[in-house]
């Protein structure tokens, strides 16, 4: 290791080319293997990928086939108010008109909702329905609401139960004329994913439920709301319906468990059993017995909607349910694929980040210990400043090495840090932590900047009267007269400006490029502020404090600062002659400052 040393000190070409083939092999083998890393990652990394966006896309497909079974469930339920409307009295305003309104128009949302959709997730696709479809669906069922809308115009007794009967199936042609967009939707779900095939259908047939069972007392509403024996066509209508209504209840009984156990799907599925299949249908029994005797009901059309309805709402829930439960399962699978996702994202950049460390851990104990260390011992010998290097965390003599030029770089910043504090009091004054005249005389002394200007201005001032405010109040009173016109010197000298206490009770102010006229507008308003505020000594005494100006003109440079402070000091000796408490330039009188 020392010859390794001594020929990269003496700049050894066999060295450094041994030093640089090691590096090149460490990074070849590194990037081989990253590489092979990296394409195994990417590879998983993609299934887990596909795995999200298929989870995701499943989720939003059997949302929005959701929103579809909803509409055809609304369009359903719009035919309850409908029949209730066909039994009673023509009448502006009444309960069944008033809900009637309200069904329609939550029919009216949910097929402008399926024409025009909220935007489409990023990365996802839509199904679109397609819109002539839907504009059929929605021309049926004006023409089915026109129809009823003319028949209860009309006086009750003038409707004719054909009419009745033939409004009634107008809007279950409009339910109908769903069906195909419904039956358009499930291909495109089991084409996208065979997996949502059976969701799909399932959730089909309990809205078929939902609308058999409405079907099976709608078709017997006319003869009801006309006061007539129920035709052998309506009781014909109203059996196949019943019999398509039990054969979907059966195909419907496993539904709940095609995800595992679901507890509010089984209560839901025995609210809809004990409700509408045990007092709804035999609702409906009843009425149909009553018609096949005698046009005499028990109820009337409103009565028996409103009793009839409530028993389908269990269905209506159990579809709800189970669509819940379908989602709440792709919401898992979605849930499960971005686990798996951000478990292999994590795993791929910790496999990463260690073969990083290896190769930079492997050029640091090797090669950059020995480049830091030699750096190091030059930058501390030329008296650079460094940074703290980073000790090895492996190799002892390493370890030793670099624990000695810690210590030596220690003691020279201490060194250094020693050094600025007796600069900074050799320049700085210690009572009002102004420069020193020392310190001021060294900036004057400068080299004129050749870019900047060539002349500087010189404010001197004196405390007038100090001597004897030393006398009477005695002397950390003066020093506190000081400090405080040191403090309100500061705040309104611009930092740029060298502000330094010259001597006993005199200061400086030098202005570097400033013309005769600023500096005396500056002198001035320095001795307006002193004189200004009386100064408040530590026993409470209010001591008015005055100082007298010298103000002057010059070239900057070290040739030229003896005839500017000369000139300076002569016109403050000048002010304090001419009755202190003013300012007087070195080039011409200046007006004294009256206060």
């Amino acid at each position: 290791m020392a010859f390794w040393r001594r020929s990269r000190q003496a700049g050894n070409p066999l060295a450094t080319g041994r030093s640089q083939s090691l590096k090149r092999k460490l990074a070849a083998a590194t990037t081989v293997v990253g590489a092979c890393t990296v394409g195994l990652a990417s590879m998983l990394m993609a299934r887990a990928y596909g795995d999200f966006d298929a989870a995701r896309q499943n989720l939003y497909d059997i949302s929005e086939y959701r929103v579809l079974l909803d509409a055809a469930n609304v369009l359903s339920a719009e035919r309850g108010p409908a029949n209730s409307v066909l039994g009673e009295p023509p009448a502006e305003n009444s309960a069944a008109r008033d809900k009637l309104h309200l069904f329609r128009a939550r029919s009216d949302a949910a097929l402008a909702r399926l024409l025009a959709p909220p935007p489409t997730p990023t990365a996802l696709h839509h199904h679109h329905l397609p819109p002539l479809m839907v504009e059929r669906v929605r021309e049926r069922l004006r023409r089915a609401r026109t129809e009823v809308d003319a028949l209860a115009t009309r006086p009750r007794e003038d409707r004719q139960m054909d009419e009745l009967q033939h409004a009634i199936e107008g809007m279950f042609e409009a339910v109908d004329a769903l069906q195909p967009l419904i039956g358009w939707q499930v291909r495109q779900l089991s084409a996208c994913d065979p997996g949502l095939a059976a969701p799909a259908l399932t959730g089909k047939m309990l809205g078929d439920v939902r609308e058999y069972g409405g079907r099976v007392a709608s078709q017997i509403m006319a003869p009801i709301a006309a006061h007539q024996p129920i035709p052998i066509r309506s009781l014909a209508d109203a059996s196949r319906s019943r019999g398509r209504l039990l054969e979907l209840w059966a195909l419907a009984g496993p539904a709940y468990n095609m995800y595992g156990d679901a507890p509010r799907l089984e209560h839901a599925y025995a609210d809809a059993s004990h409700q509408f299949f045990g007092h709804g249908l035999s609702m409906v029994d009843s009425m149909v017995a009553q018609g096949r005797l005698s046009g005499h009901y028990s109820m009337s059309p409103t009565e028996f909607t409103n009793r009839y309805v409530p028993t389908l709402e269990p269905l209506e829930r159990l579809r709800s349910e189970f669509l819940n439960e379908v989602i709440a399962h792709f919401k898992a699978d979605r849930q499960h694929a971005l686990r798996v996702l951000v478990t292999a994202g994590s795993a791929t950049a910790l496999i990463l980040l260690v073969l990083g460390y290896v190769l930079v851990f492997a050029q640091r104990s090797v090669f950059l210990p020995l480049l830091d260390a030699r750096d190091a011992v030059i930058a501390l010998a030329e008296g650079r400043s460094r940074p703290s290097f980073t000790l090895p965390a492996s190799g002892r003599e390493m370890r030793r090495l670099f624990d000695a030029l810690d210590i030596l770089r220690r003691k020279l910043r201490e060194r250094a840090s020693l050094t600025e504090q007796l600069e900074h009091q050799a320049r700085t004054d210690s009572l009002t932590g102004l420069l020193n005249r020392r310190a001021l005389e060294r900036i004057a002394a400068r080299p004129a900047d050749p870019a900047g200007p060539s002349t500087t201005s010189l404010i001197l001032m004196d405390v007038d009267r100090f001597k004897q405010i030393n006398d009477r109040h005695g002397h950390p009173a003066g020093d506190q007269v000081l400090r405080a016109v040191a403090d309100l010197m500061r705040d309104m000298v611009d930092p740029d400006h060298a502000l330094a206490r010259f001597g006993g009770e005199e200061f400086a102010v030098l202005v570097p490029g400033a013309s005769a006229d600023e500096a005396a507008s500056l002198a001035q308003a320095l001795c307006a502020a002193i004189c200004a505020e009386p100064i408040r000594l530590a026993d409470g005494t209010r001591l008015p404090v005055t100082a007298s100006f010298g103000v002057t003109t010059g070239l900057s440079g070290a040739p030229h600062w003896p005839r500017l402070f000369a000139a300076a000091d002569a016109a403050m000796y000048r002010a304090k002659a001419e009755g202190r408490n003013c300012v007087r330039r070195a080039d011409a009188p200046a007006q004294a400052v009256d206060h």
